[in-house]
């Protein structure tokens, strides 16, 4: 087992009083976990520390050529004050992924989930009451060698935080406004639009700003070689319910592999929907709308665990998705993953993971 040293901190923060104010991700918990790696040594040093500073040379490696990779999941309250995880292990099999593209040294998966949850039953009282809201976590490696020179680096550190957030849909589940970039895009096969490092969200900042620009709230990405077959979107997978079928774009190497999408489709599939995960257009998306046939359109990640898409701007061709309502797919696995993930229903697949 993974020996942590532990240091507590002598000026607890006054924790939010107000929890329907909270926000995402600036506020922080009392302590962190960092752990080091340096070349001949591995990874070492396991500690819980105060929240605070660190220290970098400005020469750091990730600061010049972004060698760097993050996780985001969530700790959840349920009715009777216990505080569990969903499918934790899944992120750090997914970080040891990232990690290999990113040719920085992998974590062992079990002393990450024994520091996570030491971590969280440190910090529990932090995990907010409210319902929908959650406390999320963000573990994440950077390379610090103060080295301006473009090599794989000789230390790291792994480091994960903790931030109280307030319910996404503070207003209801309402359909979100999806643009559909045609200029710009986010990854290649071959690159990194797989891993989850800090350059692809940069990359994907240009075409958030065109779609704020027009009234919409994300981007719908399209391949980086022909613009034509669908990905992802900024911070979501995507899915659409074609004449009854759950299709959703294939992982060939440009689409994060996110855990909110690769749990709805087991539970589609549980239910005996049909889904196919396959290469789709805009235009096969576009012309399932003219002939009535697109049902439903709906994104998947962790922030919002479903997010449907009431309307879908491509070029100048707007398509409004199901009378801008949720539909029946989105509805049935919002209810069920997030009644999983604050212990409302039972856990049929053995995803929690008990702080």
């Amino acid at each position: 087992m993974l020996d942590i040293r532990i240091e507590r901190t002598a000026t607890p923060k006054a924790k939010p009083t107000d929890e329907t104010k909270l926000g995402f991700g600036h506020i922080f918990t009392d302590h962190m976990f960092i752990m080091n790696y340096d070349t001949g040594l591995g990874w070492h040093d396991a500690r819980i520390v105060p929240y605070g500073e660190i220290s970098l040379s400005p020469a750091a490696m990730c600061l010049h050529y972004g060698q760097e990779i993050f996780e985001g999941l969530k700790a959840y309250r349920t009715a009777d004050g216990s505080v569990q995880l969903f499918r934790p292990d899944e992120n750090f099999k997914r970080m040891n992924v990232s990690a290999d593209r990113m040719v920085i040294p992998e974590l062992n998966i079990e002393d990450c989930l024994y520091a996570l949850k030491t971590l969280v039953k440190m910090e529990e009282e932090w995990v907010p009451h409210t319902e929908g809201a959650s406390l999320y976590i963000r573990p994440f490696i950077i390379a610090t060698d103060p080295y301006v020179g473009v090599r794989p680096a000789d230390h790291y550190m792994f480091i994960i935080i903790l931030s109280p957030s307030g319910a996404y849909y503070s207003t209801g589940l309402n359909p979100v406004k999806i643009y559909v970039e045609k200029q710009y895009v986010r990854a290649v096969r071959g690159g990194t639009g797989f891993a989850k490092t800090a350059a692809n969200y940069a990359i994907s900042l240009k075409g958030q700003q065109e779609a704020h620009d027009q009234d919409y709230e994300q981007v719908l990405w399209l391949d980086g070689v022909e613009q034509k077959y669908i990905e992802e979107v900024g911070s979501m997978n995507i899915m659409f319910v074609i004449d009854g079928e759950v299709v959703t774009p294939e992982l060939t190497g440009s689409v994060l592999p996110g855990i909110t999408r690769k749990s709805a489709l087991e539970i589609c599939r549980k239910k005996g929907m049909k889904v196919s995960e396959r290469r789709i257009t805009i235009d096969e998306v576009a012309k399932a709308y003219d002939e009535g046939k697109l049902n439903e359109v709906f994104g998947t990640g962790t922030a919002a665990v479903i997010s449907p898409v009431g309307h879908l701007k491509w070029g100048d061709k707007i398509m409004t998705i199901n009378d801008n309502k949720i539909g029946p797919v989105s509805q049935m696995l919002y209810d069920t993953m997030t009644g999983i993930q604050w212990g409302k229903i039972a856990d049929e697949y053995n995803w929690i993971v008990k702080i």
